[in-house]
C-alpha cells in the first residue's frame, strides 16, 4: 500500500506535466484532438498490463505468486523509456517568460521553431502584444481568487466534470476483475482477455472522435459525449441487473460505452481554461479534487455492492454514475468554455498581465 501510494503520488504529477506540456506547445488547431489522444494512450498500458497478465498469471507458464509481481515491472519499464524521452521536450517559454528568464524564453522557441519550415511560421507582428509582470511565483492569495472568484464557474465545471469521470471510469475499470470473477466465475488468469477490448474501446475513442473536439467545439463535444456515457451506462446497469448480458457481451457494452472519450475530456477542459501561471496547479488541483471524490468513493462503494452478490445492488452504483455524467454535461453545456482553436492567452488572460 505504501508503495502504491508514492506510485499514484506520481502518476498524479505525470498527468500535471503532461497535460500542461501538450497545451502549451502543440497549435491551438490541434490542441483537443492531440490531448485526448495523448490521454488516451493511458489504456495503451492498460492493455499492455492486461496482455502481460495473461502470460504472467497463467500457471502453466508461471508461478502466480511471482507472475502478478513480475507484471509491476511492465510499468516501471515503461516509465524508465519516458525519463530518456523527457530529453526530447523542450521547457515551457511562457514559464520562462513569467519567470524572468526571457533569453532562455527565446532560445526555447528559437530551437522549436528552428525543427519547422520558415513558411509554416507565423509573423510576430500578427500576434496581439502585451506586457507581462516578472516574478518568481504567483501569490498563492492571487491562485485562490482566480479560482473560486475571477474564474468560479470553470471551477464548478472543472469539478463536475472530473469528479463524474472518475466515479464513472474508475469505479467500472477498478471493479471490474471482481465483477468477472464474483458474477460470471471467471478465472483469474483469464481477466486479461477482457480488459483488453475494453482497453481498446478507449484509445478508439479519442482516435475516432477527436478531431471533433476542434472542429464542432469542446462545449458540445464534451456536453455530448457526457450524455451519450450515461445513458449508455445506465442501459448497460439495467442490463446487468436482469442478468440478460454474457461476460463477453457486457465487454462488449463496456468498450462501446468508453469509447466515448468522455474520460479524456475532464482533463483537456481544465487544462485550457485558467491562466498560465496556474495551469499546472488548477490540473493538480482539480485531479486531487475529482480523484477523491470520484476515485475513491467509487471503487469503494461499488466493491461494497458487489460483495453483497446482489446484481441490482451493483447497478444502483452504475445508476449513480450515470446520474453524475448526465448532471455534468448539464453543467459543461451552461458554463462550458469554448476553447477551439484559440490560444491560452485568449481563453484566459495571465495573471501577471500589465494593462496598458
Amino acid at each position: 500500500m505504501l508503495f502504491r501510494f508514492v506510485t499514484g503520488a506520481g502518476i498524479g504529477g505525470e498527468y500535471t506535466a503532461i497535460n500542461s506540456t501538450i497545451q502549451e506547445l502543440i497549435p491551438a488547431r490541434l490542441r483537443g484532438w492531440t490531448d485526448l489522444l495523448i490521454n488516451g494512450s493511458f489504456w495503451v498500458g492498460a492493455a499492455m498490463g492486461a496482455g502481460g497478465s495473461i502470460v504472467l498469471l497463467n500457471p502453466a507458464f508461471i508461478d502466480p505468486a511471482l507472475g502478478w509481481r513480475l507484471a509491476f515491472l511492465i510499468g516501471t519499464t515503461i516509465g524508465l523509456i519516458i525519463l530518456a524521452m523527457r530529453r526530447w521536450i523542450p521547457e515551457s517559454p511562457r514559464w520562462l517568460m513569467t519567470h524572468g528568464f526571457v533569453k532562455e524564453a527565446e532560445a526555447a522557441v528559437s530551437g522549436i521553431e528552428a525543427r519547422f519550415p520558415r513558411g509554416s511560421r507565423e509573423a510576430a507582428h500578427e500576434r496581439p502584444r502585451a506586457r507581462l509582470r516578472l516574478r518568481d511565483h504567483t501569490p498563492m492569495l492571487e491562485v485562490l481568487r482566480a479560482l473560486f472568484e475571477t474564474y468560479r464557474q470553470r471551477t464548478l465545471v472543472g469539478l463536475s466534470l472530473m469528479a463524474a469521470q472518475a466515479f464513472f471510469y474508475n469505479a467500472i475499470f477498478f471493479t471490474y476483475a471482481l465483477i468477472l470473477t464474483n458474477f460470471y466465475d471467471i478465472p483469474a488468469d483469464r481477466i486479461g482477455w477482457y480488459i483488453l477490448p475494453f482497453a481498446a474501446g478507449n484509445v478508439l475513442g479519442p482516435i475516432l472522435l477527436g478531431r471533433l473536439f476542434d472542429a464542432v467545439g469542446r462545449r458540445v463535444m464534451i456536453a455530448a459525449t457526457y450524455a451519450i456515457s450515461a445513458v449508455l451506462l445506465a442501459g448497460t446497469g439495467y442490463l446487468f441487473s436482469q442478468n440478460i448480458l454474457s461476460a463477453q457481451a457486457l465487454t462488449l457494452a463496456w468498450m462501446i460505452v468508453f469509447a466515448s472519450a468522455a474520460s479524456s475530456s475532464a482533463y483537456l477542459s481544465v487544462s485550457e481554461i485558467f491562466p498560465l501561471e496556474i495551469r499546472a496547479l488548477a490540473i493538480a488541483f482539480f485531479y486531487a479534487i475529482g480523484t477523491g471524490v470520484g476515485g475513491v468513493a467509487g471503487p469503494l462503494l461499488l466493491g461494497a455492492l458487489i460483495s453483497t452478490g446482489s446484481r441490482g445492488s451493483v447497478a444502483i452504483d452504475y445508476f449513480i454514475g450515470a446520474l453524475l455524467m448526465i448532471a455534468a454535461a448539464a453543467v459543461e453545456a451552461l458554463w462550458g468554455v469554448a476553447a477551439e482553436r484559440k490560444s491560452l492567452e485568449a481563453v484566459a488572460r495571465p495573471l501577471s498581465f500589465i494593462e496598458s
